[in-house]
Order: C-alpha cells, then sequence, then structure tokens
C-alpha cells in the first residue's frame, strides 16, 4: 500500500519510515516541554512528527483516473452523437457511477498530522489526536482502535476501519508456506526472488508488495501514537505532581498540537452531493 505525501516526503513507500529514514533528534527542547526536560521516556521530536503524510491505495487512484477518462470520452461521444432520450439517460448513469467511484476509489486515505489522524472513509470522516489512538492493527483492512476520552482511558472505545489500506491476510499465509516448503534441507529452488538468506542458511518469508507497505503504515502509525500518549502520561503526571489542574495545565504543557483531541465522526457533504446529486438528474431524466 503506497503513500501520497503533499507535504513533501520524498518517499514513495507511504511513510517516512519506509524509505530506511530514522527519528531524528532535534537541537532544541520539543515543543510543550519545559527548556531543559525532554519529552516523556526521554524522546525528543523529530521532523517526521511534524509532518503530514496521507496514505491511500495506488490501485484505487489508477482506477479513478481509468474511469474518468472512460467516462469523459463517452460524454463527448454521446454530445456529438446522441440526440436522444436514451443518450440522455446513459449521460445521467455515466454520472452516477463516476460519483460512486469517486466515493469508493478517490475519497478512502488516512491523513497523519501533527495532532492526529485523520481517516477518510467512501462516506464518513473520523478525527482523533493522538493521544486517543490506542492501537493500529491490521485484519482485511487498516483498523485504528480509538478511545472516545483519553483521560478515562477504557470507558469509550471505538475501532474504526479504513478503506484507504488494504491487507490480504490469505495472500501472507500463501506467501510464509512457500518460504517455509523452499527452507526446507537439501531443498532450495532457483525463483527465490524476493526472499533473504539468513544465518543459518535459512529464508526469510516473502511479503507482497501491498502487503509490506500496509505493515510499514501501521508501524509507522503506531510508534507515533505510542510517543503521544508517553508524552500525555508524562505531561498529566507531571502537572498532578506539582499540584495543578489536569484538566487545564495539561494541554498547555502539550503545545498547541490537538493530541487530546476527542473523537469525531461526520458524514461528508461532498460525498454525499456525489452521489445523491446524480441520483436526483438520473430520476429527472427518466420521468421526463
Amino acid at each position: 500500500m503506497a503513500a501520497n505525501q503533499p507535504s513533501g516526503n520524498p518517499s514513495s513507500g507511504g511513510s517516512s519510515s519506509s524509505d530506511g529514514s530514522r527519528w531524528s533528534i532535534p537541537p532544541g527542547p520539543p515543543p510543550g516541554t519545559a527548556p531543559g526536560r525532554p519529552a516523556a521516556g526521554g524522546r525528543k521530536r523529530g521532523p517526521a512528527d511534524n509532518k503530514v503524510q496521507t496514505f491511500r491505495s495506488p490501485t484505487a487512484a489508477v482506477v479513478w483516473v481509468v474511469w474518468l477518462l472512460f467516462a469523459v470520452a463517452n460524454w463527448v461521444d454521446l454530445a456529438v452523437q446522441g440526440r436522444d432520450h436514451v443518450s440522455a439517460i446513459a449521460a445521467a448513469l455515466l454520472l452516477l457511477a463516476t460519483g460512486f467511484a469517486y466515493v469508493t476509489a478517490q475519497r478512502p486515505r488516512i491523513i497523519a498530522d501533527e495532532a492526529g489522524l485523520t481517516v477518510r472513509n467512501p462516506l464518513r470522516d473520523h478525527r482523533i489526536g493522538w493521544a486517543g489512538v490506542t492501537k493500529v492493527d491490521l485484519a482485511d483492512l487498516l483498523r485504528v482502535h480509538c478511545d472516545w476520552a483519553p483521560g478515562r482511558p477504557g470507558q469509550h472505545t471505538k475501532v474504526i476501519s479504513s478503506w484507504a489500506v488494504h491487507y490480504s491476510r490469505r495472500r501472507q499465509l500463501s506467501a510464509e508456506a512457500k518460504a517455509r516448503r523452499g527452507s526446507r534441507p537439501g531443498r532450495l529452488s532457483f525463483g527465490v526472488s524476493g526472499r533473504s538468506m539468513l544465518a543459518g542458511g535459512t529464508i526469510s518469508p516473502p511479503a507482497s508488495t501491498a502487503e509490506a507497505e500496509a505493515e510499514k503504515i501501521v508501524r509507522l502509525l503506531s510508534e507515533r501514537a505510542t510517543a503521544a500518549r508517553a508524552e500525555t502520561v508524562w505531561a498529566t503526571s507531571t502537572v498532578q505532581i506539582a499540584g495543578a489542574t489536569p484538566a487545564s495545565a495539561a494541554p498547555a504543557m502539550l503545545g498547541p498540537t490537538g493530541w487530546l483531541e476527542p473523537l469525531k465522526s461526520t458524514w461528508s457533504g461532498r460525498a454525499l452531493a456525489a452521489i445523491l446529486i446524480p441520483a436526483l438528474i438520473l430520476l429527472i431524466v427518466c420521468l421526463a
């Protein structure tokens, strides 16, 4: 699963860690911490913490572009040659299909910024601060486990599945089974491209490109969420020791990052319009 990075990340693999880069340590203290005092666990924020990274399916992007070109070509053909009611219905059907292609192929994406995580699905958008992200894992889709109230863990939880990142367990298990068969003693096939030899002559199980990229995205998001939660716990405990009110002082110590932003799920007006308006046009054309 690849990622587009509009903020200028050079990596085409979908994360700042996919090109082998590491968390770097800035020269000064991180935002939101007192001078001379490191963040939670001694970790200082690196440049990756301040970048906006967008993860989406490259296959879905290709499907969207191909369909858009197909629809435009057909609209031009209908405008030139079609002069009857059937042509008008066909044009309206193409418009409705384009709306479905937009919400299912173009819209789904995951946006990770300094404050938190945004999951865009076909019709709904989900936004939560990093401190509320308790876990990121993979099933058939990438799943984000959220805590509605970061200050009261475990009371309100929700799992959000992202349409932007797909993961095939069957394909991964099949690749691992082939690797185990190929690593048996006295048996080594010549088609071992993509497998790496380990110490002792064993072969590591390969992962397909899509599954490998999905795992990299999970690792990146998990690292950022874990670091934010640790820093939030440190800030809250420091405020309590100082005798201040955690509700007012902890966010100030964390800085203007919005890590404590609660989960917010909203319907996308643009996605609904992309479906409802073409459907209404088709209904009017059919009844006309």
